[in-house]
């Protein structure tokens, strides 16, 4: 198995992929109970979702591990399935089972564009520079996404987003976890992040802020009633407002777990002559498990950026993705558990990986004037928009046309051209 992962190449250990597969399980555990209830305002059974996002978090996690030994998990995307509900069904009028269908067939045409290493070929084409700004972005907006869940964030009328009050209990309990892990790391604990978080939900507990579990296990749902739905509905996708549901599906997924892919092989040093290693196995897992999500009965599952969370502990092979897939089976069995596991107490991890991933940062070009402006809007605007897609769309605009008036028409990939013009005609329409 050592062998199979590459343990010696990548220089690491059981211990090690283990302690990070459970801290990123941790950062993403939250879905299984965000995921059921954002999706059941669509009409979706609440208990069925639940078992879909466990399953499809287990299958795509196994698949990226074991196809493309990364150290990654995959489940339903957060920004997509709030589309889902609140864009399609709900404000489109579009029924859930007939949505669900259209983001199965979006998982088909990502299986197709991977198996013909579409996908992979853009990926490679993109500019070092913007790879950088890609990985910094997501950095600054996972730290972002921290702070949010944290309290220490928090919105306002007059101005957006202000402090939050540092004084009430569960901020103090993110801010001590977040203490706790700065200084382990400091000393050179490798799995400080992990053991900040265990330390910080036990203090949680002893003092109210966190509650005790009513019981260790529980029954797992019934999957039934939105398992194979989408069969019963592919004469239903071919009306324009579905058929545009599909292409947006398809875009944010696209470009969300590029951005992630490109920013975890970056953190993890996997990045090789500005491409990423078995990156066409990585999509087609990450594509496969799409399907599979769409046919269980969830919403588009993604590549999480909370993957850098285990990866900061040390992840660097499948085997972490492995352990990410274990730990999505046990909680299907013990769901009281996962009530211990609050924004608060993950929070501190995703500030201090996004603080990590921000070091990218320093790798741009920031003397080339055709790189400082698109590498500054895609860093800055993902977590404006709270959106990694936009982020990118908005670089790959403005890249080829900082190029293109500075004279260097040549020196740019034409995918990037047209990419960029794809991208205006997006937003234009969106």
């Amino acid at each position: 198995m050592k062998n199979f992962f590459q343990f010696a190449e990548r220089n690491t250990n059981y211990k090690q992929e283990t302690l990070a597969g459970i801290t990123t399980f941790l950062s993403m555990a939250y879905i299984l109970v965000v995921n059921p209830m954002i999706l059941s305002q669509a009409g979706m059974d609440k208990g069925a979702v639940f078992t879909a996002t466990a399953l499809s978090a287990i299958i795509g996690s196994l698949l990226i591990g074991l196809l493309a030994n990364f150290p990654i998990g995959i489940a339903p995307s957060m920004g997509l399935n709030s589309f889902f509900t609140f864009s399609v069904s709900i404000g489109m009028g579009v029924e859930w089972e007939v949505a669900l269908t259209g983001v199965f067939i979006a998982g088909v045409l990502f299986v197709i564009l991977s198996l013909l290493k579409i996908r992979e070929k853009i990926i490679n084409v993109i500019p070092q520079d913007l790879k950088h700004a890609i990985a910094a972005g997501i950095g600054f907006f996972v730290a972002f996404i921290g702070l949010k869940n944290a309290g220490i964030i928090v919105g306002s009328e007059a101005t957006f987003v202000s402090i939050g009050n540092l004084t009430s209990g569960p901020v103090l309990l993110a801010l001590f976890g977040f203490i706790i892990s700065v200084i382990m790391m400091a000393r050179g604990i490798r799995g400080g992040i992990f053991y900040g978080m265990v330390v910080a939900t036990i203090i949680g507990i002893f003092t109210g802020l966190i509650e005790k579990p009513n019981s260790v296990v529980g029954t797992v749902p019934d999957i039934s009633p939105t398992f194979g739905v989408v069969f019963n509905h592919l004469g239903d996708i071919f009306s324009p407002d579905v058929l545009a549901v599909i292409f947006t599906f398809l875009f944010v997924a696209f470009f969300d777990t590029a951005g992630a892919l490109i920013a975890v092989a970056s953190q993890a040093g996997l990045m090789k002559d500005n491409k990423i290693p078995n990156a066409g196995r990585a999509l087609l897992a990450d594509a496969g498990s799409a399907v599979a999500g769409a046919v269980l009965g969830t919403s588009t599952t993604a590549s999480f950026v909370e993957s850098s969370a285990g990866i900061a502990v040390g992840g660097r092979t499948g085997f972490t993705s492995v352990i990410i897939a274990a730990c999505f089976g046990a909680a299907m069995f013990f769901s009281p558990v996962l009530s211990v596991i609050t924004p608060e107490v993950t929070a501190p991890a995703l500030i201090i990986v996004g603080a990590l991933m921000a070091t990218e940062i320093s790798k741009i070009d920031w003397s080339n004037l055709a790189v400082i402006i698109p590498a500054f809007v895609t860093i800055i605007m993902m977590p404006l928009t709270f959106s990694v897609a936009t982020g990118i769309a908005l670089g790959f605009i403005l890249y080829p046309l900082m190029m293109l008036g500075m004279g260097k028409l040549r020196d740019v990939h034409p995918i990037m051209y047209v990419l960029g013009f794809l991208f205006v005609g997006y937003f234009i329409y969106v």
